[in-house]
């Protein structure tokens, strides 16, 4: 740490934590896993911070709430380190992901967009060209057979079974409701959450009960994007402070 002012001042664990309404041991953590960087000592072994500990203390705090705690425990411990461009490649890779979930929120608004024109076919008998099997099925949505095996489980899906061989038949609402599954998992919805939207699709055949999900979608994505930009500024601040 470079020598400035703000080194000469003596802060307390306790004058640090009081800011944010930590425990005093809460900063001793962050301090031993790097978060912040070393403390000085006391002759008599007290630990003892300056304003810029301070000031680290603020952007890992503000960094945590979009980025999550642990990439935000990486972007500090690399700080300290001396390791900046590591630092800024968790950022950048933080964004990306942000990136991502925002298509994948888009890519879900265009699957709801055709599920009016979405319409089950067949009457159990010679299955249609729009029905399909569990191995194909999770092909296309890049995920195992027996991830589809534990969405059937959970509601989420409910083939039909061929009457000769017993596999599993997905007719065309059945791939809709796969889809919609796994695009709503991939935005952090839990099975729990799912399997009452899904089946309140079925029962009324429209896309009302997930407008409220694709709202708080939009909401949390939304929240993750401001929090980076405060992480940011925080970050900023304890960089040039640093020296």
């Amino acid at each position: 740490m470079a020598d400035n002012p703000q080194t000469r001042v003596r802060l307390r664990p306790v004058d640090l934590a009081r800011e944010h309404g930590l425990s005093t041991q809460a900063v001793r953590n962050y301090e031993e896993s790097g978060i912040l960087p070393p403390a000085d000592r006391t002759a008599s072994g007290y630990r003892t911070y300056t304003p810029v500990h301070a000031s680290a203390l603020r952007a890992f705090l503000a960094l945590a709430p979009g980025h999550g705690h642990p990439t935000a425990a990486s972007i500090m411990r690399a700080v300290n380190e001396g390791a900046d461009e590591e630092a800024y490649r968790l950022i950048d890779e933080s964004h990306a992901q942000l990136l991502d979930d925002r298509r994948t929120l888009r890519a879900v608004e265009h699957a709801l967009r055709d599920l009016e024109a979405m319409r089950p076919s067949g009457d159990g008998g010679t299955p249609p060209s729009g029905d399909t099997f569990i191995g194909p099925l999770a092909h296309r949505l890049g995920i195992r057979p027996a991830t589809l095996r534990k969405w059937e489980r959970a509601g989420l899906v409910s083939p039909r079974r061929d009457p000769r061989t017993g596999y599993r038949v997905y007719d065309e609402a059945d791939v809709r409701d796969a889809r919609l599954a796994h695009q709503l998992r991939r935005g952090g919805h839990l099975l729990e959450q799912i399997a009452p939207l899904i089946a309140q699709v079925r029962a009324a055949g429209g896309l009302e009960p997930l407008e409220g999900a694709l709202s708080d979608w939009h909401g949390r994505l939304s929240a993750r994007g401001r929090a980076m930009l405060t992480g940011a500024a925080e970050l900023d601040t304890y960089l040039r402070e640093r020296g």
